[in-house]
């Protein structure tokens, strides 16, 4: 852990390695790992009043709304005040940041920029355990048995807008709701954006980013971790 809080955030469309890179970074400079998703999930399963409020827009296929997301977050971050964390998947619009920004400052805001046709590549070729979250991809990582989850046994599955014909559509409403966010912490001078296609090949990047702001806990082969993939 590091002398002092440090607080950083992950930006990047859908299938740009988020997941994966801040897994590494939770590891190597040991924050907490704070992933939307995974809360969503969570509070779903758990029947908690966000959880079934959130349920009824993911079900009707819409985004779960700023206020709803906003309040599930800054609860879990009141929480952990003594801590040092990395945000996944959030703050994800500009009204969200700005309610981010009133409860405590964030020291580095990393932004994935990925090529669209490796995105793309990507999310059509991404499967998932919709119980954990669990992502798969049938080019990088497939599961050991085709369509079945390594851990439980349970069926795998494509969701709708990871199909060929949504992926566009997704990745151009990302560019557009992103751009205000991106913009920013741009302006406050925390913003630091990483190109690349492949995270193996980003990572060692923002390892040496974050070493000038923050002292790694774990030296030994940090920056050459080991290959992984998910959103």
């Amino acid at each position: 852990m590091a002398d002092k809080l440090f607080r950083a955030v992950i930006l990047g469309p859908p299938g740009s390695g988020k997941g994966t890179i801040s897994q590494r970074i939770a590891q190597c400079f040991g924050l907490q790992h704070l992933s939307s998703g995974d809360f969503l999930r969570e509070n779903i399963t758990a029947n908690t009043e966000a959880g079934v409020l959130a349920k009824r827009y993911i079900e009707k296929g819409l985004l779960v709304p700023d206020h709803v997301i906003t309040r599930l977050m800054l609860t879990r971050l009141e929480k952990i005040t003594r801590q040092s964390w990395l945000l996944d998947g959030f703050p994800r619009t500009l009204v969200q940041a700005e309610a981010l920004n009133s409860t405590c400052d964030v020291d580095v805001v990393i932004s994935l920029n990925v090529p669209f046709e490796t995105l793309k590549e990507r999310l059509s070729t991404r499967w998932v355990h919709p119980t954990s979250g669990r992502m798969y991809n049938m080019e990088f990582n497939p599961p050991h048995i085709h369509g079945i989850d390594d851990v439980t046994g349970e069926p795998l599955v494509q969701h709708e807008d990871d199909k060929p014909d949504v992926v566009a559509a997704r990745l151009r409403e990302y560019k557009g709701i992103a751009k205000p966010v991106i913009d920013l912490y741009k302006k406050e001078g925390v913003l630091h954006s990483v190109s690349g296609t492949e995270t193996n090949k980003i990572w060692p990047y923002i390892y040496s980013l974050l070493c000038t702001k923050i002292t790694p806990v774990d030296t030994e082969d940090s920056q050459h971790s080991p290959p992984l993939y998910s959103q």
